[in-house]
């Protein structure tokens, strides 16, 4: 506790009032910015203590010494016994709370809710001043001067706040006095600390120049950013460049000036290129659809995907347009060149944070880590951290490795520090809105903006990360299962030779070799991300317990499990909203699954054929690849995986869910929900189909999929979907128009075409020439007629005889859904034209009807089955 008084004391207060801003506030941060808003001047010390309440806070283990534990000036880095025992830890505005049925023990987790609640908002006034720039005699040109609501700027927290003012007021104006109190002092300047050069090598090295001074009067050396002697420092390193790590303020400057002039940069970044990141932030916080018209995908050249309503028109075949691909290649070689600018001033800005494991040992500063520390890491790098962590592409990232790799240097760094590593687990603060805006006259004539702004909670640093750590688990198992490993490697027939080098013809062993080094680099990339998700974690157990980290991980995203669980029991809730949200909790999780396709061998099997049968349409095909070894292929469909573990679309009305087998990842099983205001969903689910194998070939061709929902071939639901199983879309090459892109086409693209070009409002309008007859006779004919092959099939059939592996998916499905599904099928019946089902969608009337079913028959039927699956889970 003696710390955290010095430390007010240092800032103006007496013992008394520091004493007694602690006893109150706890946190030092808080009771300081109390302090400064002059709370406690009636506190007079009178050479006494005051009795501070005993703390109810965990004890932490004593801070590492500094290299000056001999030196009086600096004080000792060694906590004595007695004094280690009364160490608290303020590092939170709240205290731990007890839980009144554990007798007044307090609670094992004195973090509790604390560092894990999205739900504060806090409304700041920000003050922007305008630009004032100055000519240095050392520098050409004019530099422009930083100002003090810039310096502020990005900062919702009061006490963090108080810390950035202390500072810039201390370092832009007064004077210097010599440390040896001979009377000598020197002015310091705002353009000393606070000048924003182009380059922050240039700032660095001016930095150098000017903080470290010698008294004209006794020549003793002293720092101009703290004022303390510098003749006894023993710092590690070149005298000049060591001398930028002898002080707590000189790091605070560095941070703050670095950290501005990233997030500047960076800005500029990405306002200059295409990005889709505040797209997919809004995507992921959507939970359900609102929007009678869906989104179809359209995939850019990185892999991200941006989306635009789909128009009520048909697709009809009616078009040749192809994809206008010109400008890739320079935009992706804009984009490195950018990516490599960030990468050198994240490892330029880097050196600065406190680290104790740097090279040569930890530096004086690196021990006594300036307040505005966090601040600076909390409102600026974060920004920085929380843009490229919200990437949903894996593939993406490892092609921008330069500028990752640093960003899980600058995460291992900070978690590795005990002062700054809870920030891993805090909610961002990101701008909710701007609730006004007033400009006024400043004492020097210049206008002044204020503004007034609106913060809320985001998702943390570790929690960013887990969405990375999940697709990097899904690549790694892509590159180590897309064999099967308990089959031996044996040189292939003639037959899989043909089948994996057709495509392949003219490619030289240098072309695998390359592919093989492509592996390896993702591989890399991937560890690297796994063992920066373990540092942080390591370091928040040592720094805040295993029951903080354990209730942390309990609130991430989840890694796709296998599929072994039983039918899931989840609570109906009592209202429409209640249920929307288990639905939604529940297909999240359930949306990507490992799982057995294998078919068990018989007793009576040919022994010598080892490479085993699966539950799936292209056995034969996937049975050929069992011992084959592509590098190219292994890497596509490992990018793949990590793109599709955490991207799916999951909504209450349309979802895409898929079932991967656990040793064979190119052999995969797709369920898509029909879209709300479509025959094929309406405002709820139904089931569709499809067996999607991973060829010798992909991704330099599509994958081959095939539509399994047919009634045993009897039913079209769609002009693009045949009753044989035939899916036809341009991008499988089953229809003319934009096709497939080798290396930068995906299968989520094609899944989310399926679902929103094909299962769309009016399928008639998908036929050849029938693109502009929305609303017809006919077409209204045509979705009835889909209406009852739905409920037949895609309900009915899949809620008696569900499809392996989806059978406790499609039973949990149903009983969320039982109510809404049921008043959907009493309007259903009211909008049936009462003609019989036609299987080939009615474009032949008669032919392949089913005479003998009546839809009132069907609905009756399916009505009944829901209310008997929640009689059954009842009990």
């Amino acid at each position: 506790m003696e710390e955290e008084v010095q430390q007010l004391v240092e800032m103006g207060a007496s013992v008394a009032q520091a004493k007694a801003a602690l006893r109150q506030h706890k946190d030092v941060m808080l009771a300081a910015e109390r302090f400064l808003e002059g709370k406690f001047e009636h506190i007079k010390d009178d050479g006494g203590d005051i009795e501070m309440e005993e703390a109810k806070f965990s004890k932490k283990k004593a801070r590492p010494p500094t290299p000056d534990e001999d030196d009086d000036e600096m004080g000792s880095g060694i906590e004595e016994e007695d004094d280690a025992e009364d160490y608290f830890d303020y590092d939170s505005d709240f205290a731990p709370t007890e839980d009144p049925n554990r007798n007044g023990i307090p609670d094992v987790d004195p973090y509790a809710g604390i560092f894990f609640s999205k739900d504060r908002r806090e409304e700041v006034i920000e003050v922007e001043e305008e630009p004032e720039a100055v000519v240095l005699p050392d520098m050409k040109g004019r530099v422009t001067l930083m100002s003090q609501g810039q310096w502020m700027k990005g900062c919702p927290e009061g006490s963090e706040q108080s810390f950035l003012f202390a500072l810039y007021s201390e370092l832009s104006e007064g004077q210097c006095p010599c440390p040896q109190d001979c009377g000598t002092t020197i002015s310091r300047q705002k353009s000393d600390f606070f000048a924003v050069f182009p380059e922050f090598s240039t700032y660095i090295s001016r930095l150098r120049t000017l903080v470290r001074r010698t008294c004209e009067g006794c020549k003793t050396e002293f720092c101009l950013a703290c004022g303390e002697s510098t003749n006894n420092d023993r710092t590690n390193g070149p005298a000049e460049e060591s001398f930028l790590f002898h002080c707590a303020n000189i790091q605070g400057v560095i941070l703050g000036i670095g950290l501005s002039m990233l997030e500047q940069s960076f800005s500029e970044v990405t306002s200059a290129l295409p990005d889709a990141t505040d797209e997919q932030a809004r995507k992921r916080r959507k939970t359900s659809s609102q929007e009678s018209e869906h989104p179809v995908a359209i995939m850019l050249g990185t892999g991200t995907k941006i989306y635009a309503k789909k128009s009520k028109g048909g697709i009809g075949y009616a078009g040749d347009l192809q994809e206008d691909r010109s400008g890739q290649v320079e935009a992706q070689a804009i984009q490195k060149a950018k990516d490599e600018k960030i990468g050198k001033l994240l490892s330029a800005v880097r050196i600065y944070l406190p680290n104790l494991h740097r090279s040569g040992g930890g530096r004086t500063s690196d021990y006594l880590v300036h307040p505005t520390a966090l601040a600076h890491l909390r409102r600026r790098f974060n920004y920085v951290c929380s843009t490229l962590l919200r990437n949903d592409s894996l593939a993406d990232m490892s092609e921008r490795s330069v500028l990752y790799f640093e960003l899980m240097e600058w995460l291992e760094t900070i978690s590795n520090h005990e002062a700054l590593a809870s920030m891993m687990a805090m909610p961002i603060m990101v701008v909710a809105s701007v609730k006004s805006v007033t400009v006024r006259r400043g004492l020097d004539g210049k206008n002044v903006r204020e503004c007034t702004i609106m913060y809320e909670g985001s998702s943390g640093p570790r929690e960013l990360l887990e969405g990375i750590v999940i697709q990097a688990h899904a690549a790694l198992k892509g590159l180590e299962k897309t064999k099967s490993p308990d089959t031996p490697q044996e040189e292939l027939t003639e037959e899989q030779k043909r089948m994996t080098l057709q495509d392949m013809k003219g490619k030289s062993k240098d072309a695998d070799g390359l592919a093989d080094e492509d592996n390896q680099k993702l591989i890399s990339f991937c560890r690297r991300i796994l063992s920066t998700a373990k540092a942080i974690d390591r370091s928040l157990r040592e720094t805040k317990g295993d029951a903080f980290v354990d209730r942390l991980h309990a609130s991430l995203p989840k890694l796709p499990n296998t599929y072994s669980q039983p039918f899931v029991q989840l609570k109906i809730g009592s209202t429409e909203d209640d249920t929307k949200k288990t639905y939604l909790e529940w297909a999240t999780q359930a949306r990507f699954e490992y799982c057995d396709l294998t078919v068990p061998t018989p007793a009576t099997a040919n022994q010598d054929d080892n490479a085993p049968h699966y539950k799936f349409h292209f056995d034969s095909e996937a049975r050929m690849l069992a011992n084959s070894d592509i590098p190219k292929r292994s890497l596509a469909i490992a990018k793949e995986l990590a793109i599709l573990t955490t991207n799916l679309p999951v909504a209450w009305d349309s979802s895409i869910f898929l079932r991967v087998d656990e040793t064979r990842v190119d052999i995969i099983k797709a369920l898509i929900t029909g879209p709300e205001g479509t025959p094929y969903g309406m405002t709820h689910v139904r089931s569709f189909l499809f067996d999607i194998f991973l060829g010798p070939s992909y991704n330099q061709s599509p994958p081959n999929v095939k539509y399994m929902t047919t009634n045993g071939g009897k039913f079209r639901f769609n002009p693009n979907l045949y009753a044989d199983g035939k899916v036809c879309l341009s991008l499988l090459g089953t229809w003319s128009g934009p096709g497939w892109v080798p290396g930068k086409s995906t299968l989520l693209q094609v899944l989310i075409s399926i679902q929103s070009m094909i299962l769309c409002e009016e399928p008639y309008l998908n036929e050849p020439g029938w693109a502009n007859s929305g609303g017809s006779p006919q077409s209204q004919a045509y979705s009835a007629n889909v209406r009852r092959m739905v409920v037949k099939t895609a309900m009915l059939g899949n809620l008696k005889s569900p499809p392996e592996p989806f059978a406790d998916f499609i039973r949990t499905h149903f009983r969320l859904k039982a109510k809404s599904i049921t008043a959907q099928l009493d309007k259903w019946l009211t909008m049936d034209d009462g003609k019989q089902t036609v299987g080939d969608g009615g474009f032949a009337s008669g032919r392949n009807g089913e005479t003998g079913t009546s839809f009132s028959k069907d609905v009756e039927e399916m009505k009944r089955l829901l209310k008997e699956l929640q009689k059954s889970t009842s009990n």
